[in-house]
């Protein structure tokens, strides 16, 4: 069956010279962007109940842009002035990068990581004397307190967002040829709002292993899978999948 529309389960991209757009007008097919999943803020009170007094920190591991917002809303709220001697440990660049938001760069102690979790531990085991936060959401990848706990540092996680459903009733009787999935939430996501969820002809695309484990879980069928070797995009996935059921078009 040919492609003809497409519903990306994120936020329509903020860049003009997205990929999405560019497939769009390549190939011919309308692309929609819906966020399966959202994030909203824990409140400063439900921060204090995890006994987290901040002033007793000196560094703070940052994972993504959500746990930098989300990091310093929560300061603000507790009146806390975020000291000039804090570390920064954020997982990638583009999270670092993001930090100059909140902080004048040059000016603080900051530490970058690759861009996965476990490439950020060297650094955080260079400084082990240090007392560690990780403002985080209600769902860690196991990765991160496994990593933590081997490294043997002082370390507490606390719920600063949370992730939660957004409501899709408005899609009930909408339909599209591809789903596309990036994570295991945006599966819950669907099933929560469409419990009666039939795949039938519906493509679905799912990226990295953990979504592919919950589509299946689900009884879902995966139709187009990224990364690989050849489409380490979901871009670059979905463009070779239409390309090869649209031939003819």
């Amino acid at each position: 069956m040919k492609v003809k529309t497409i519903l990306v389960s994120q936020p329509e991209p903020k860049i003009e010279n997205s990929p999405y757009f560019d497939l769009q007008e390549k190939q011919k097919v309308k692309i929609d962007f819906r966020p399966f999943i959202h994030v909203e803020g824990v409140s400063a009170k439900d921060v204090r109940q995890q006994k987290v007094d901040l002033s007793k920190y000196t560094a703070i591991i940052l994972t993504s842009r959500n746990a930098v917002d989300h990091f310093f809303r929560v300061a603000k709220e507790m009146r806390f002035t975020v000291p000039d001697s804090m570390k920064y440990f954020c997982q990638s660049e583009a999270v670092a990068y993001y930090l100059q938001k909140y902080v004048v760069y040059r000016k603080r102690k900051i530490y970058v990581g690759k861009r996965t979790f476990s490439e950020l531990s060297p650094l955080i085991k260079k400084y082990k004397d240090e007392k560690f936060l990780l403002p985080n959401t209600d769902k860690v990848k196991q990765e991160v307190p496994d990593t933590l706990n081997a490294l043997g540092v002082d370390w507490k996680q606390a719920t600063f967002y949370k992730t939660v459903v957004s409501d899709l009733s408005d899609l009930a009787d909408v339909y599209y040829d591809i789903l596309v999935f990036f994570s295991p939430s945006g599966i819950e996501s669907l099933f929560q709002n469409f419990p009666d969820f039939k795949q039938n002809d519906t493509r679905i695309a799912v990226f990295g292993n953990t979504t592919i484990k919950a589509v299946k879980e689900k009884g879902l069928r995966v139709d187009i899978a990224a990364p690989t070797p050849e489409t380490p995009s979901m871009t670059m996935a979905l463009e070779k999948y239409i390309e090869k059921v649209n031939k003819g078009k």
